[in-house]
């Protein structure tokens, strides 16, 4: 736990701040992502025990393949369990074309979580053209900077969420297939005045169909280098999608140069699910989320007190304002 100052602190600042601190200090946010509603309590406590400022994120994909119900039932699962000097309510993944190449009601799904109170969005036009891309992503933002809620965005190819098999692994990071590409970035960032840029540098989903959502993901690294042509070009929090099963090494690089935001599914998801498989026990499938979560913040990532420094960061601009 942090301390009473702190807390106030960090509950009076916006997530866009918050962010922006992060990024400046090459301070980590994890997102975890929630699948199960009952997910949202193990991950806020383990937050909270290990001092570490992180978002409970929800993406249409928890809702569509799994059990996250709605937008709105994540939100009054979270208003429950919800501090905010340790987290804020993200809205994950709103793809305008589905894995399955279906076009989707993405305004819609957008405004139902501005409706709700999210505290930022995501729209990811990453399966249309560069200049479509472009076109909804502005939009978002117009419709989520009048109620002051910072944007995300997507350009490049995070894969793994495709139907069928993919090349292997090792092949696509040659190939650099889907890496985004920096100077797109630039010009995409500038058009859109989005707030943060999730990108491709060797990151992948986990598979959320058939019998592959079970099996454990391919080990992934990330190219540090074309990470940093990246963020010269943007000067943005950049956003990693696929956290989970990425060597240790590369996230610590990734974050010392330029990864703000770093997003966890499928580790969590199967840790849950392995509980309720084991031991038929929803208490028990939260605690192994809260293991989990606890092991990926203090050994994985080295962030624990994570909400301490960024306090005092805040404290520390604000004495200079």
């Amino acid at each position: 736990m942090i301390s009473r100052r702190d807390c106030e602190i960090l509950r009076g600042s916006s997530l866009f701040d918050i962010m922006q601190k992060a990024y400046q200090a090459h301070i980590l946010i994890p997102a975890f992502n929630v699948p199960h509603l009952p997910i949202v309590e193990p991950v806020v406590s383990a937050l909270k025990e290990s001092a570490c400022f992180g978002l409970i994120e929800v993406a249409y994909a928890d809702i569509d393949s799994f059990n996250a119900e709605s937008f709105g039932a994540v939100k009054q699962e979270y208003r429950g369990h919800a501090d905010r000097a340790y987290t804020r309510l993200h809205q994950d993944h709103v793809p305008v074309i589905d894995q399955d190449g279906k076009r989707l009601d993405w305004k819609r799904m957008i405004g139902e979580a501005l409706d709700h109170g999210f505290d930022s969005v995501m729209i990811d036009g990453s399966r249309l053209s560069f200049r479509e891309n472009v076109e909804v992503t502005r939009t978002v933002v117009e419709m989520a900077h009048l109620k002051g809620i910072p944007v995300e965005g997507e350009l490049g190819a995070v894969l793994g969420h495709e139907r069928g098999p993919l090349p292997p692994y090792e092949e696509l990071f040659r190939s650099g297939k889907g890496f985004t590409d920096p100077e797109e970035a630039k010009e995409f960032v500038k058009e859109t005045g989005l707030d943060w840029l999730s990108v491709a540098i060797g990151n992948m989903h986990g598979a959320i169909s058939g019998a592959a959502k079970n099996r454990k993901k391919p080990r992934t690294r990330l190219n540090i280098r074309h990470l940093g042509k990246i963020v010269s070009a943007t000067n943005v929090p950049i956003v990693l999608h696929g956290g989970s099963g990425i060597a240790k090494e590369s996230i610590i690089a990734g974050i010392k140069n330029g990864i703000t935001k770093i997003n966890i599914g499928t580790s969590i998801r199967q840790a849950y699910e392995k509980g309720l498989r084991e031991a038929q026990n929803v208490n028990a499938a939260q605690r192994l989320v809260k293991d989990q979560v606890r092991d990926l913040i203090e050994n994985y990532f080295n962030i624990k007190e994570s909400a301490t420094k960024l306090a005092a960061m805040i404290t520390d601009t604000s004495k200079l304002s």
